[in-house]
């Protein structure tokens, strides 16, 4: 060593171990109270109204709303020049906290998602203490490891039973649908691996109620947003198997390539779950690949007697996407893309990089279908991302807490839950149910309308449903609503924490907001 630059033991001592100790301890005073004060409102939800908190402008335990330009003047926010230490940060945290909605409170059904729990936070404090990437082996073995046996047992869980089934962790169910995509076009027509899209007009096919995300995946692989082609759907939402083959036969006369079925098990707004064994006959019929967006609904998957009839078909899907950070309380982001066969992903995926990936399979020829899916142990080479979080570890170690028949009976819960509301609402002379009996997945959807009439104009309904969404948010509930075609309705999304009480309270919330608005 340069004598010059040598420091003979000189350096000072690292001293991060008691600086984490000290920030963890600060920040623990701050977020327990916040989960706390979460529990404690519960108490009350089933009076219509939360617990308010005093400190001026009106705020329950779930949110102080500000509209944005608002917020942006309260907080003011700037990155200083000088370090703000841990005093500064604290009242970072205090303030993010403040004017956050608290996600663990009962009164928060608006959103495919809920609160996480106890081990989704110790997982993701676990994930931040490791800090690092799942793309390659060397740097994640035991993360790798524990990816490929939760991607196994889901893949298994959902009937792919096969040596070669598998899947791998995305950021987000769009990610995933996305992938599938590129998957399903590079396996049928391996030319577009190298080539691109050449001469091909390739065209896929959703349901009318399916997910954005296949718009947004074909504006970014370069087929366009209109190669989605609308699926109708029947009264339930469901897709019509006989529409997409009308579909897919006049794409063909046109000189389109059609390669794509999504189907959807639990659309976005109505909870539906499509016929996939009717529509994978279709898709077989004309050598399509049979993608299923499971993002919201896959989950029921843990209890069978909810998921037999729903299900039904899902395994002949060649590709599946579910996201336990949905239902399953897992924390975000938790995305996973399934296969039926993981040599075609890799197939499709893989790139030389001998800077990055040293496993056995690197050099392998990917025209050769002989590739054994055990040994890749480097997973970004199945994936369109290198920096890869290792997300599958939330979800084991929630499986591993909880044992997999916990989520049986959350599961079964929420579908508890959710019905009681829909016989609420059902029972109620001012409610109109949008939501079919029984219910497919967790979503609730209705009308409020005085004595069960709805409007002619379907803009005053729409006016009724937003400006009580809003009067519910000072009570402490906070609800979506989606177009309809009488009108914007209500959708409440149960999940497994959601109390009876809550569900009581939101009903009595609604009727008083409403009475209050003169509606």
């Amino acid at each position: 060593m340069d004598g010059e630059n040598a420091t003979n033991g000189t350096e000072a001592p690292l001293n991060r171990a008691n600086e984490v100790k000290e920030l963890l301890t600060a920040i623990q005073n701050l977020i327990i109270p916040f989960i706390k004060s979460a529990d404690e409102d519960a108490a009350t939800k089933h009076t219509g109204h939360g617990l308010g908190v005093p400190g001026g402008t009106p705020r329950t335990v779930l949110v102080e709303h500000h509209p944005p330009k608002e917020l942006e003047k309260i907080l003011n926010l700037e990155v200083p020049e000088k370090a703000v230490g841990k005093e500064g940060l604290i009242k970072i945290v205090e303030s993010v906290l403040k004017y956050s909605v608290n996600t663990w409170e009962q009164g928060f059904l608006d959103k495919l998602y809920a609160s996480t729990n106890a081990v989704g936070l110790v997982s993701e404090l676990l994930l931040a203490t490791l800090n690092t990437n799942a793309h390659v082996y060397a740097v994640s073995p035991v993360l790798t490891l524990i990816e490929k046996h939760t991607t196994k047992y889901l893949a298994n869980l959902f009937g792919y039973t096969s040596p070669h089934a598998g899947g791998i962790t995305q950021p987000g169910g769009s990610a995933s649908n996305g992938s599938a995509l590129v998957i399903a076009r590079n396996t049928l027509y391996p030319s577009t691996k190298d080539y691109g899209n050449g001469d091909h007009r390739f065209t896929l096919f959703t349901s009318a109620h399916g997910h954005y995300s296949l718009e947004k995946a074909a504006q970014m692989y370069g087929l366009g947003a209109r190669a989605v082609i609308s699926v109708p759907v029947d009264s339930l939402g469901r897709m019509i198997p006989s529409e997409l083959d009308r579909l897919i036969r006049e794409s063909a006369a046109r000189g389109e390539t059609p390669f794509f079925v999504n189907a959807t098990a639990g659309t976005t707004v109505l909870g539906s779950f499509d016929p996939f064994t009717a529509i994978h006959e279709v898709a077989k019929t004309h050598g399509l690949w049979l993608h299923v967006d499971g993002s919201w609904g896959g989950s029921i998957i843990f209890n069978q007697r909810i998921a037999s009839s729903r299900l039904e078909g899902v395994h002949l899907a060649d590709s599946i996407a579910v996201n336990p950070h949905k239902m399953l309380g897992v924390p975000l982001t938790c995305s996973f893309l399934l296969a039926r066969d993981l040599r075609q992903v890799w197939k499709a995926m893989t790139l030389p990089a001998g800077y990055l990936f040293h496993t056995p399979n690197a050099d392998a020829d990917s025209d050769s279908k002989e590739v054994d899916t055990s040994e890749i142990y480097d997973l970004a080479d199945l994936t369109p991302q290198c920096g890869r979080r290792a997300d599958a570890l939330k979800f084991f170690l929630s499986l591993s807490y909880y044992g997999s028949s916990h989520y049986s009976s959350l599961i079964a819960h929420a579908y508890s839950t959710a019905d009681y509301l829909l016989t609420l609402l059902t029972q109620h002379p001012h409610f109109v149910p949008v939501s079919p009996t029984p219910l497919p997945c967790l979503q609730v959807c209705f009308y409020w309308a005085r004595n069960g009439v709805l409007s002619e104009d379907k803009e005053v309904n729409g006016r009724i449903t937003e400006e009580v969404a809003q009067g519910l948010v000072g009570r402490g509930f906070m609800i979506d609503y989606a177009p309809g075609e009488r009108g914007r309705f209500f959708r409440v999304v149960v999940s497994g924490g959601t109390r009876r009480g809550t569900v009581e309270g939101l009903v009595r919330g609604v009727e008083e907001v409403a009475g209050q608005l003169g509606y």
